[in-house]
């Protein structure tokens, strides 16, 4: 990992220990107080460590706590030193808290129009996305410090021993900031962070860039529209596995998203704005939709046209379509 990249992360480490530690502090303080019989001055500690953890992102919900302590106290043998019967209740409770993030797919059907001597036409693609929320609320603007993972595969599944052709991974780390009130505004929100990208391949196949990027988003009714532009953090010529790559993705993207009842149409648009013989876009359609009544599972068609499909055909123009199912939109 390069060094900016561990510079970023490191942060993700660093902001929940220190909001951690905060608290601690006040327990402790507030645990003098209470000692020296100063109840009064002790309730008021107590009052703001509650505020604080209400507006915070913790490690364990409540929900949680509560059913990890009923185990503890009904079922496991008494532990008569609090700090480790705490301790055991922790390791009950050991839940990641990890929400969907970007879409969730299986596309076991997925045909590119090119004949292409690396792979069949027909392959399997699916994508897992999920993030952690880190802190909420820390600087009093009912944001949410977020870490996020999507990894998207592209899979010869119908090829002798149907190797794995493509994976992109996408680490990031963002902030949404709500924004306006209701049918007031059709600015909605703010998203900032770093992303990484690779598709952790050895030599002439390896592919990686890093962005901070800004999302704004705005309603009109059933509709969503979300611009988001990019700078390209640059990096030395000799770790530069693709240095046109803004020749084909271009700084930014335009995402419509439409609801209507249970059906769900997402549209992703791309340009690198050169308007001359180097104009270079991309285009995907999503469309989500009831699958035999469940309420967590869609049917999905996915159709895309243009460059960056993925990071190794980052320079190459793909057109594809896909059939599967969603877990998530």
């Amino acid at each position: 990992m390069k060094q900016i990249d561990k510079i970023i992360f490191s942060l993700l480490f660093f902001i929940p220990l220190f909001a951690n530690e905060q608290l601690d502090m006040l327990y402790k303080k507030a645990d003098v107080f209470e000692k020296n019989g100063d109840y009064k001055n002790a309730l008021e500690i107590y009052k703001e460590i509650a505020l604080k953890e209400k507006n915070s992102s913790r490690t364990y919900f409540d929900e949680e706590k509560k059913i990890a302590k009923e185990i503890a106290t009904k079922t496991l043998d008494k532990i008569e030193d609090k700090e480790t019967e705490q301790t055991i209740q922790q390791i009950l409770a050991s839940a990641f808290n990890l929400y969907p993030y970007e879409e969730n797919y299986f596309i076991p059907f997925s045909y590119d129009t090119k004949k292409r001597a690396d792979r069949k036409k027909v392959e399997a693609k699916f994508q897992l996305s999920v993030k952690k929320p880190i802190l909420t609320n820390f600087f009093n603007m009912n944001e949410s410090i977020n870490f996020g993972y999507t990894q998207t595969s592209w899979w010869q599944l119908y090829k002798d021993s149907a190797p794995f052709r493509e994976t992109n991974y996408k680490p990031e780390i963002f902030m949404t900031i709500p924004y306006g009130k209701r049918d007031e505004t059709a600015l909605k929100g703010f998203k900032f962070g770093f992303l990484h990208e690779s598709n952790g391949q050895p030599g002439d196949d390896s592919r990686s860039w890093n962005r901070i990027y800004l999302t704004t988003y705005f309603q009109a009714g059933n509709l969503f529209i979300s611009p988001r532009v990019w700078y390209r953090i640059p990096e030395s010529k000799n770790d530069d596995d693709n240095p046109d790559i803004d020749k084909y993705l271009g700084y930014g993207d335009l995402t419509f998203a439409y609801a209507y009842k249970s059906h769900t149409f997402k549209l992703l648009l791309r340009n690198n704005l050169r308007f001359n013989d180097d104009n270079k876009g991309f285009a995907q359609l999503d469309w989500t939709f009831p699958f035999f009544g469940s309420d967590n599972t869609f049917g999905y068609i996915q159709a895309s046209t243009g460059y960056g499909d993925s990071l190794i055909d980052y320079d190459k123009e793909v057109n594809r379509i896909g059939f599967g199912i969603s877990l998530s939109r």
